[in-house]
């Protein structure tokens, strides 16, 4: 290490708290949204919508067909910055039936009057 200047240093000891907390941000969004929803006396879960979003198509009821190799992200990439159609498939999600969703099990069997 050495040959390193101290502003070298800085910056890696920077990225590595971006790093960090890029990372965490969604488990902490998670939980201040759950601390909230209680504190307002609705569903920790889902918010009093009493479904929850299939965790394998995030909610849109269909996945991409990839084979072997999951490039989902380099192909996003390349439609975002203005690529020809992807030759990605899109087949119905088999967890949730292409539906999406999934009633609630936190709040599915509470009966609210």
């Amino acid at each position: 290490m050495e040959g390193l200047t101290a502003s070298e240093i800085a910056g890696f000891g920077v990225g590595t708290l971006l790093l960090c907390a890029t990372i965490a941000a969604p488990k902490l969004d998670a939980f201040f949204s759950a601390s909230q929803r209680s504190s307002l006396g609705m569903c920790k879960r889902c918010g009093d919508l009493r479904m929850v979003p299939c965790m394998k198509c995030k909610g849109t009821g269909s996945v991409k067909s990839n084979g072997p190799i999951d490039l989902s992200v380099m192909d996003n990439l390349y439609l975002v910055f203005g690529g020809a159609e992807s030759k990605v498939k899109s087949i119905r999600c088999s967890k949730c039936q292409a539906k999406g969703h999934f009633r609630c099990p936190d709040c599915a069997n509470i009966s609210r009057v």
